[in-house]
C-alpha cells in the first residue's frame, strides 16, 4: 500500500477543514474590531458578541437582520464590550452583517462590524434503520395488523392446555391421597 499518497490526502484535508472552519469572525470598521463567537450557527442559536471598539465606561447598542431584537453591550472584565444575541429561528441561511454602535458619555462614539453566517443543519436520517425493540415495532403499528387478536386456533390450545394443567394437578392430588400398602 502506498503511504506518501494517503499522507498528503490526509494532510490536505485537515488543512482544509482548519482554514474553512474559524473560530470567530472579526472584521475592523472604525475604531476597533467586534468578534462574533461562533461565526456559523443554526437559526435559534446564542453567539457571544466582544467589541474594543469602544472607550472605557462606554456602552453600546449590537443589531444584525439575523437577530432577534438589538442587544445591548456592557463593560465586560477589562478592557472592551460584550453581549449576547440570539438569532432568529426563522433566519435564512446567508450571510448577515453585524454592527456595533458606541454610545460614549461625550456623544460620540466607535463603530465596527462583523460577519454572522447562518446555516441550516439537515435532520440526519437513518439509511438502514435496525427494526428492533420500539422502532422496529413501531413500522408494524403503522402498517397495523391483519387481525384483531388471537382467533379460534389460539383459543383452542390455550384450553387444551389449561385442561392438561388441570388433569396433572388433580393426578397428583389423587397420589398423595393414597394409603401407603405395606
Amino acid at each position: 500500500m502506498r503511504s506518501l499518497p494517503l499522507t498528503i490526502c490526509a494532510t490536505a484535508a485537515v488543512a482544509a477543514i482548519s482554514v474553512s472552519a474559524p473560530a470567530a469572525s472579526a472584521v475592523p470598521y472604525d475604531d476597533g474590531t467586534l468578534r462574533v463567537t461562533p461565526s456559523t450557527i443554526a437559526p435559534g442559536g446564542k453567539v457571544a458578541l466582544r467589541s474594543d471598539a469602544c472607550g472605557k465606561g462606554e456602552k453600546g447598542l449590537g443589531t444584525s437582520d439575523a437577530f432577534v431584537s438589538s442587544v445591548r453591550f456592557t463593560p465586560a472584565d477589562g478592557k472592551g464590550l460584550s453581549a449576547e444575541a440570539r438569532v432568529r429561528s426563522d433566519a435564512e441561511a446567508g450571510r448577515y452583517d453585524v454592527t456595533l454602535r458606541c454610545e460614549g458619555r461625550d456623544g460620540g462614539g466607535g463603530r465596527a462590524s462583523a460577519v454572522l453566517t447562518v446555516v441550516h443543519h439537515a435532520r440526519p436520517t437513518p439509511v438502514a434503520p435496525v427494526r428492533a425493540g420500539g422502532g422496529g415495532t413501531a413500522v408494524l403499528a403503522e402498517q397495523g395488523g391483519d387481525s384483531d387478536g388471537p382467533g379460534l386456533p389460539h383459543a383452542v390450545a390455550g384450553l387444551a392446555l389449561a385442561a392438561a394443567a388441570a388433569a396433572t394437578v388433580a393426578f397428583r392430588g389423587a397420589r398423595r391421597r393414597r394409603p401407603a400398602a405395606d
